[in-house]
């Protein structure tokens, strides 16, 4: 059975990303998304049959799904909680289109928010693996910066990557966050100079190349094809969809230059039927500016080992030669929790219903999206378009 054409996203809405969450909680921001999203769709709350989560660090509980269906009064006949970082919301796109053509559900929700700074975050820090974490610990390995500035060292000794390379990721997704009206660093363009003059963070990665976590939320509906025609939006279908997996600590990957993006995106274009080429744009998960570039070359764009000239030579905003990020990224956008990865979908989705406004790629019709949880682990590779 293929889930290709099956299902497509009618709606979706998203909160602007804010440094701080005052007094707003995982729940009301799930709430404000979900109602959003449903409206933008052209249905109501009884459509909703189906409903997807993801876990929020600082409101979380077991039976998270049951939790935000009593909160939303939603009485689902299928629900369940997608747990792959930042790869989740990527991964509920194909989940959603699969329980639909099972006939499990006829429309499916798909809602995450978190909130950041706040005191039930302080008290209760995300539960992260503890497995092997005496080998680890001691080296510095006890969150992700280290993870990828070691992946980037990697990249600069095997392939001959330059810092400069990698900060021009920075600096066109800026490009295209100052056309965002809800990036929450969309207020000026930044140049190499700039991210490589902003504070070594861990090197060889600077402050201006990693995300900054932020409180926020999004959704999207999935429906069938069939019901998608009717609603008010261009559907945007699923064509393509691939998952990979293995590890989760970064000692444990069998390469920091080949990630599991690479069987992940053939996957994906395998199912769709095309090829990298045939992509108007893309939406690689962006942490770090290293991240795009791997992403890049293991999802076929370019060959291994030259994403660092790649980037260099092309231009990645949305009006260039190869749209990237075309809503500035998480590096520009912010990283509200899984949030944060459910941007690159919703962008996805914006652009293909040719809603982008001011940095909308022109005749854009098909796009690639990657989803990443760990550290260059769980993957989750997309191909959307329309019909």
């Amino acid at each position: 059975m293929s889930i290709k054409g099956k299902a497509a996203v009618v709606g979706f809405a998203e909160t602007k990303p804010q440094k701080s969450s005052g007094d707003r909680t995982a729940l009301g921001i799930i709430g404000e998304v979900a109602r959003d999203a449903i409206a933008d769709a052209g249905l109501e709350k009884k459509d909703i049959d189906g409903l997807l989560t993801g876990i929020a660090f600082g409101d979380f509980s077991v039976l998270w799904p049951s939790v935000v269906a009593e909160y939303l009064r939603l009485h689902p006949r299928y629900f369940s909680q997608v747990e792959l970082g930042g790869a989740s919301p990527a991964g509920m796109v194909w989940r959603a289109a699969a329980a639909i053509e099972a006939g499990m559900c006829n429309t499916v929700l798909c809602v995450v928010g978190d909130t950041w700074g706040n005191r039930t975050l302080a008290l209760k820090p995300p539960p992260f693996p503890r497995m092997d974490a005496e080998f680890d610990a001691p080296y510095g390995l006890i969150a992700a910066n280290p993870g990828y500035a070691l992946i980037a060292q990697r990249h600069m000794h095997e392939f001959g990557t330059t810092p400069q390379q990698m900060a021009k990721v920075a600096v066109d997704q800026r490009k295209n966050a100052c056309k965002n009206p809800a990036a929450m660093f969309g207020n000026k363009e930044i140049t190499v100079d700039d991210v490589l003059n902003s504070r070594m963070i861990v090197d060889p990665l600077h402050l201006l190349e990693i995300v900054s976590p932020c409180s926020g939320g999004g959704a999207f509906i999935v429906t069938s094809a069939e019901r998608a025609k009717q609603g008010p939006h261009r559907p945007v279908y699923l064509l393509g969809a691939g998952e990979a997996g293995g590890h989760c600590g970064i000692t444990r990957a069998p390469s920091l230059t080949t990630s599991l993006v690479k069987p992940a995106a053939e996957a994906a274009f395998a199912m769709a039927g095309v090829a990298p080429k045939d992509m108007h744009f893309v939406q690689p998960y962006d942490c770090y500016t290293i991240t795009v570039i791997v992403t890049l070359e293991d999802a076929g764009f370019c060959k291994k080992g030259e994403g660092g000239r790649f980037v260099e030579e092309h231009d990645l905003s949305y009006k260039g030669d190869f749209p990237s990020n075309t809503h500035g990224g998480q590096l520009s956008y912010g990283q509200p929790g899984l949030a944060g990865g459910m941007s690159h979908v919703i962008e996805g989705v914006r652009q293909l219903m040719e809603r982008g406004e001011g940095r909308q790629v022109k005749d854009a019709t098909i796009g690639y999206v990657n989803g990443n949880g760990g550290i260059m682990s769980e993957q989750c590779s997309l191909v959307l378009g329309v019909q």
